[in-house]
């Protein structure tokens, strides 16, 4: 079969795609990826020479301005009709979107020529796109249960991740605590700033790998001097192994991050991005505290605050329950439950 595959922009939406358009490649079925040339989406499909790559030209709608907007809206006839293009210049037989703004042009194009539409949401709460597209789909896969939604033919099958994300180390209980700190690859400027001016002042031994995003390392670094056991770096190759490293992880709580996390057994000390849309990033991290498996603080309440959570995760050792509790959702098989339950309708 011909599958062409939608997302764009951001990571929680591309990677999951690729992992699933790698796993219909091993099941022997021609994959199209679509995004909007962008280099995030280009550097996830370096190591995937078999997925072929094409784009439009589109934007984001929700968070930009209104002259942004009417442009978005202007070109989405265009968009539609060049995708019809596509889908029957390459025989399309499914079609998988992801997320963001990319999706409605092409579960559009697909819905004219009938061809099955499937959707992916990472997030606990349903994108805006993803909703509309979830109208017409046959199918709508979970990353996680979502918020407040009771969305028809719906199945949660995990945010797909690289089966790197297991455990390898054995479970450590001595004083030294290893805390792995990530704003994702481009770094949080909240986390940069304040994660280590309080874990200077922390009296517990504590030894601290920090990804702190491209062209922020030097700051980060100044703000650690006099601290001996911290590495900090731009970007940290493989992520699997430091949160296989860690005790716990602090971050924010994008669906991708919190699913690796909780797949290597671990816990995370989760800070919401504020501006998130929907406010999805808090709704994720309150399903991760729901399962035990992480605490939130949320930036409006203060340094203070985010210091006594510090403190108590340290004093109550709550990172060794964190390890004890595993998720209840197999994410590293996500891609192949998701590309079974597609390939099963479709021969039914």
């Amino acid at each position: 079969m011909n599958i062409l595959i939608a997302a764009a922009k951001t990571g929680g939406h591309i990677y999951p795609a690729v992992s699933v358009g790698s796993e219909f490649i091993d099941n022997s079925h021609n994959v199209i990826f679509l995004g909007s040339n962008n280099i995030l989406e280009k550097n996830a499909l370096k190591n995937q020479p078999d997925i072929q790559y094409e784009s439009i030209l589109m934007k984001g709608f929700r968070g930009n301005g209104l002259a942004s907007k009417l442009l978005v809206l202007f070109n989405l006839p265009l968009n539609i009709y060049t995708l019809i293009k596509l889908i029957k210049k390459n025989n399309i037989d499914i079609v998988i979107v992801f997320g963001g703004f990319i999706t409605i042009p092409v579960s559009l194009a697909a819905l004219i020529l009938r061809k099955p539409i499937y959707v992916h949401e990472q997030n606990t709460i349903l994108g805006s796109a993803n909703k509309i597209s979830s109208i017409f789909s046959r199918k709508n896969f979970l990353g996680m249960p979502l918020h407040n939604n009771n969305l028809k033919k719906s199945e949660v099958v995990g945010n797909p991740i690289r089966n790197a994300f297991k455990p390898l180390l054995q479970k450590k209980y001595d004083e030294n605590i290893h805390i792995y700190i990530t704003g994702g690859s481009q770094g949080a400027k909240y986390l940069n700033e304040n994660i280590p001016k309080i874990l200077k002042d922390i009296s517990h031994p504590i030894f601290i790998k920090h990804q702190c995003g491209s062209g922020k390392k030097e700051e980060v670094v100044r703000l650690y001097e006099g601290f001996e056991n911290v590495e900090v770096e731009e970007f940290f190759d493989n992520p699997n192994l430091l949160i296989d490293w860690s005790d716990f992880v602090i971050s924010r709580s994008g669906a991708l991050s919190l699913s690796e996390t909780m797949s290597m057994n671990k816990g995370s000390l989760m800070i919401p991005l504020p501006n998130a849309i929907d406010n999805h990033q808090f709704f994720n991290a309150k399903y991760v505290e729901e399962k035990g498996m992480g605490i939130i603080h949320e930036q409006k309440n203060g340094i203070e605050n985010l210091k006594s959570v510090i403190n108590l995760i340290l004093s109550e050792k709550k990172y060794l329950v964190w390890q004890e509790i595993e998720s209840q959702i197999n994410h590293t098989e996500a891609a192949k439950n998701i590309v079974s339950s597609i390939l099963k309708q479709s021969t039914s």
